[in-house]
Parts: structure tokens; sequence; C-alpha cells
């Protein structure tokens, strides 16, 4: 995820990169399965019960694990689940409400340009001309992104809204406030990865069990939103059952995902690791139906250009300076 990690040179080793290109399916499909989830929770406290019962089912597993830990890595680890689940997922959630799976994802493609620009202005880590054009390519993908319409369950997405002209700026303030909340997710989860695979490098634990370990740090703060819910989930229920769809996406984007992405984190370096992960975008393209969703070619030139751009900027496309 560090702009200035060289680029491997040899052959890559199958099992990460496999983990990888799995967690970014998951993450896709699962956000399609958020999305579809009928809820009265607020982003926070679907978070906290997502998380509460992705630790349920991954615990029992990892306890079974020969557990070696330095104290640092502890930390790390915890703090990664801090800033990238417990903050950046409940970012994610909220602006999934307002944007789609499709655009939210390809927003959250601009991870490893974040952390490009972090390394030059904390760390002094300039990167290369090749890895300056996939900041570039990513720009364009979220600037593509940004001037598309969300998806309605009324009409074609860029169709004009219904309402008259108040429905129209209520459209737009809803995309602006999704936009900034997506941006949000981007920068925790960056940050999140970053902590994460430094704590695994510090003598962590195995990838299921600094992923339970991340879970349970981020379910541990968000356990005041508790108190509340109780209210929270009175309302209107909804004809069909929503625990199979809940239980579905946990297993599938948090569990699941989550021991992925540690296992690419921890076999692959950083960027090359998050490269791969942030080929969720291109993924979703195919799901963007299911909810309605008109990619069209600007949809499909932004993914594109995200997947493109990543690549650059970890130094997987063969150019010079790369």
């Amino acid at each position: 995820m560090i702009a200035t990690l060289p680029p491997s040179r040899g052959p890559l080793s199958a099992a990460p990169v496999a983990a990888a290109l799995a967690a970014a399916f998951c993450w896709a499909f699962s956000s399609l399965l958020w999305r579809r989830l009928p809820t009265s929770l607020s982003a926070a406290r679907l978070n906290l019960l997502k998380n509460l019962l992705a630790v349920a089912l991954l615990l029992p597993l990892a306890l079974v694990l020969p557990w070696r830990m330095a104290p640092r890595s502890l930390l790390l680890l915890a703090l990664s689940g801090v800033l990238g689940i417990a903050v950046g997922d409940t970012l994610f959630f909220a602006a999934l409400r307002r944007l789609g799976t499709r655009r939210t994802l390809t927003i959250d493609a601009g991870g490893p340009a974040v952390t490009s620009l972090a390394g030059v202005a904390l760390l002094g880590e300039v990167p290369r001309p090749a890895q300056w054009l996939g900041i570039g390519l990513i720009t364009l993908a979220v600037l593509l992104v940004v001037h598309q319409r969300a998806p309605r369950q009324d009409g074609p997405e860029g169709g004009p809204p219904p309402g008259g002209d108040g429905a129209g700026s209520d459209r737009a303030a809803a995309d602006g406030t999704g936009v900034a909340l997506a941006l949000g997710a981007l920068a925790c989860g960056s940050g999140g990865a970053l902590l994460a695979r430094a704590g695994l490098l510090a003598g962590g634990p195995e990838p299921l069990q600094a992923a339970t370990l991340r879970l349970a740090a981020a379910a541990l703060v968000m356990l005041p939103l508790l108190a509340g819910l109780p209210r929270a989930v009175q309302g209107p229920r909804p004809a069909g059952r929503r625990w199979p769809l809940a239980l579905a996406a946990t297993l599938l984007g948090t569990s699941a995902g989550i021991a992925l992405q540690q296992t690419a984190l921890a076999g692959l370096p950083g960027g090359l690791a998050v490269a791969l992960l942030s080929t969720a975008p291109v993924m979703a393209l195919p799901l963007a139906v299911l909810e309605g969703d008109r990619p069209g070619w600007r949809g499909a030139l932004a993914a594109v250009a995200a997947l493109a751009g990543v690549s650059l900027v970890a130094g997987l496309a063969g150019l010079p300076g790369a």
C-alpha cells in the first residue's frame, strides 16, 4: 500500500493473489446484499451487529490455532480494526445507501492513491512517474463516478428525478453527502490496511486470528451503541425475513472478506495486495443490473481507469518507471 514499495520481479505466490481477488469479489457481492437489506438501523448500529456476528462466527476457529503475538502487533491490529472497520465500515454503509454498490466501490478504489499522497506529505516517499500516472487515472475514475446519479427504483440511472426541481436538489444533496461519506470510508480503510500490514509484519498471528482481533476491537469500541438498539429496531417490519440476507452478507464480506484480506496482506507487498483488493468495482459491474443500476460507458470507463490506476500505483504495470 506504500507507493515506494518495489515491484515484484519474480512470479507471485498464487495463494495470496487468489485470496486478494476472492476478497474483492466477496466485498462486491456483500455490498449488494447489505444495500438490499431492509432495516431501520443506522449505519453505525448495522456495522456493530455485523461485527458482533462475524466475531461469533470466527472466534471458535481462531481459538483452535496457536496464538503468538508481540504486544506491538496486538496494538497495531486493534487500532486498524477501530479505524478501518468501526469507523471506515460505518461510513461505507452510509455511503452505500446513498450512492449504490458500484459507485461506492469505485470511489473506494482510490485507496492506493491516497496512501501515495500521504507518503509524500508524511514520509517523503515520492512516487515514480508511472505511479503519478496511476494517481491521475484514479482521479479520473472518481470524477466520472461523482458525476453519475445514484440508482433509483423509479427510473433509470441518470434520468430526471420525479417531483420537480425540489426533488432534484434533494437528490444532488444526497449524492454530495454520499460522495463525502465514501471518501471518508476510503481514507479510514486505507489507514486501517496500513496498520494491519504493519501489525502482521511486527510478529502478528495467523490471518484468521488477525481478522478476528480486528473485528473484536471494532465491536468493543462500538458497544455503547447497543444502549439504544431496542428503540432503533422498532418500526414497520418487512414481509420477508431479514436474517438470512444479513447472515450471508456477514459471512461473505466480513468473515470471509476480512480473513482473505489478511491473507493477502501477509503474503504480498502492501501496495500489490491493495491493488488486487481494489478490483471490487470491476467485479461489481456485472452485479449492477441487480439493483437497477446502469453503469453505461462512463461506469465501465471509470472501473477500467480505477483498475489501471491502482495497478500503476502498485507497480504492477510494466511501464518505464513503474
